[in-house]
């Protein structure tokens, strides 16, 4: 079970029993799993007791458990929503969490503005704009939102409308086009803007088939009115809105808007779909692959999905269909209630067409996890033939499974940095990238750095006893690979594969051999050490550009009365740059802690 450390044990004697979010973090402070519990005592002290009847997950996970955090919330629903923020944002090893680490896009239209735009974004600002999503298509989103400016002729300028008294605003091509009805000059007022921004809203909101029923008496009423062109106009809208309806096709026959969740699951691979149905038709289809273990059940990685989705989902449904119960079920219906304003319902359909609509979205998640399983297969193999392949052209006793790339980058004789990245099965494995700053070489001199750089690596590996690579690749020519070989015999590492790849000509050099081996320019096996040979060269130069911007900016600071280095990182960390301190009024660079107004005025009269 865990190594109980005297302060470990003093916290667990000493739980509160109220709501909360506890944090079980390894021997190196890294946070490995997140939880949330009713009472914190009773919960967090069952995983150290020898007679609970864990999974080997769970012992395997509580064995490296060396300290433990603890967050206290007034309710269990706030621990809900903290949990799920918290292991979005730190993502540990053995929570279930959305795989992709990027930012899902969201449809934002501006309401709180006279005249408002539709925008793509990344995030949720508070900001009293109407936001949709997240969807997992970029490319259907751009799509979208081009469709929905251009028939609705919303503005695509960053203008502010209307315009400041004395201030006049040109017509753009947009107008001139008929992209846009030209509200900068006048030529649409905001009545006549705001009909199209509600007709947007319309349509992201999954409302087509009521805002093409008013579209129609509108054109009836225009034409009526012998006013063609705008019933012309109207006629052009409704058909552009039918066709898009008719690519949706599903009418489930309840004027309902509904969510249908379905989970597929196979080994550690993890697939979640979200069929969304508004005013009774299927408009869209949202699908995740999630990071979860095989021994975690289905009711966990369902709880979890859920959470995280509905955390960051601005328009809930009024029903959400699931395929299975899962714990906190009735605690995650009151917090989808104190989100939306009304309550969600959570159906579990049993018999009739709910439950098809059930297996439809099963069977899309089914197909979604087949073409992953068959995608991770094909990059198996590839894979497998690349590293087979690298293996035969170097003559190396086995396969190049691990392999880490060394590259130098520098500035002149100023800001030399070392970088090593790390494949594993021909993928990169970013949690072993490691960067160096050069201590002991002080002139230009790359072979000298890389000899401090790989030595420092293997010393380390060494000390911690650590697993050594399969081949060591070296970003340049034969100086690096006899510099480097040498340094391996003295580390006592004579037997370690190591050969280098010069840019120039793409030769591939080894030991003991004067000329270059021979590797064909379209071989996977070149393909793969050119591909670390580009990664490493990548995090080399991103790290000297970081260390060098440092420097810059440290040294503007550091010419400022009064500004230590203390209050120097305090303002870095704070504002990110000198640039955004230079935006800053004195009063609000005095608002900080250990800032006085004076100080203020001197730090903004000195990085001028």
């Amino acid at each position: 079970m865990a190594n109980l450390t005297p302060e470990l044990e003093l916290k667990l004697k000493n739980l509160p029993d109220s709501p909360g979010v506890y944090l079980f973090k390894n021997a190196g402070g890294r946070i490995i799993y997140i939880g949330k519990a009713r009472s914190l005592r009773n919960r967090v002290r069952t995983y150290f007791q020898s007679s609970a009847n864990h999974t080997l997950r769970t012992v395997r996970m509580v064995s490296k458990v060396t300290d433990l955090e603890l967050l206290l919330t007034d309710t269990e629903i706030e621990a809900l929503i903290l949990e799920a923020n918290l292991v979005h944002e730190h993502k540990p090893r053995y929570n279930v969490d959305l795989k992709d680490d990027k930012h899902f896009p969201y449809i934002k239209v501006t309401t709180q503005e006279p005249f408002p735009r539709v925008l793509i974004v990344r995030r949720i600002e508070k900001d009293k704009s109407t936001y949709f999503g997240p969807y997992t298509s970029s490319r259907n989103v751009r799509r979208t939102v081009s469709f929905l400016t251009h028939l609705f002729k919303i503005r695509s300028c960053n203008h502010v409308l209307p315009p400041p008294k004395g201030k006049k605003i040109p017509v753009c091509l947009d107008y001139h086009i008929k992209r846009c009805g030209g509200p900068c000059e006048g030529h649409q007022t905001e009545e006549e803007y705001g009909d199209g921004v509600e007709s947007v809203l319309m349509v992201l909101s999954g409302k087509s088939k009521s805002l093409i029923e008013q579209l129609r008496a509108r054109m009836k009423t225009a034409s009526e009115a012998l006013k063609y062109e705008e019933a012309a106009q109207l006629r052009d809208r409704i058909e552009a809105l039918e066709s898009v309806m008719v690519k949706q096709k599903v009418d489930v026959g309840e004027l309902i808007d509904r969510d249908i969740v379905a989970l597929a699951r196979e080994g550690n691979y993890s697939v979640a779909v979200v069929m969304q149905i508004r005013e009774g038709i299927l408009i869209g289809r949202q699908d995740f692959q999630l990071k979860a273990e095989s021994d975690h059940t289905d009711a966990d990685v369902l709880r979890t999905f859920l959470m995280q989705y509905y955390g960051h989902q601005p328009n809930l449904p009024h029903e959400l269909f699931l395929p299975g119960e899962f714990p906190d079920m009735k605690l995650f219906a009151a917090w989808l209630k104190t989100q939306k304003g009304s309550r969600v319902k959570l159906v579990t359909p049993q018999i009739g067409v709910k439950v098809k609509l059930v297996e439809l979205a099963s069977r899309n998640a089914r197909l979604l996890l087949d073409e992953l399983l068959i995608q991770k297969r094909k990059q198996s193999e590839r894979t497998s033939k690349m590293v087979t392949g690298l293996k035969d052209a170097l003559r190396l006793n086995r396969s190049p499974r691990t392999m880490i790339c060394f590259d130098i980058s520098n500035t002149g004789e100023t800001d030399a940095v070392g970088s090593c990245v790390y494949f594993a099965n021909g993928r990169p494995k970013k949690k072993e990238y490691r960067h160096f700053k050069i201590k002991s070489v002080q002139r230009q001199n790359d072979y000298q750095m890389m000899q401090e750089v790989v030595s420092r690596y293997f010393r380390r590996r060494l000390d911690e006893e650590l697993d050594l690579p399969d081949l060591v690749v070296l970003d340049g020519g034969k100086g690096q690979l006899s510099t480097v070989r040498a340094e391996l015999v003295r580390l006592g590492l004579a037997e370690q594969p190591v050969i280098a790849l010069a840019k120039r000509l793409e030769e591939v050099f080894v030991p003991d051999q004067s000329d270059p081996v021979i590797i064909k320019k379209t071989s996977p096996a070149l393909l793969l050490l050119k591909r670390i040979r580009d990664e490493a060269h990548r995090f080399a130069v991103t790290y000297n550009r970081k260390v060098r911007s440092r420097r810059t900016i440290k040294s503007e600071l550091d010419k400022v009365k009064g500004i230590g280095p203390a209050r120097r990182d305090m303002l870095l960390r704070k504002f990110g740059s000198v640039e955004q301190i230079k935006r800053l009024s004195v009063d609000e660079l005095a608002s900080l802690k250990g800032i006085t107004k004076k100080l203020a005025e001197t730090i903004l009269k000195t990085i001028v």
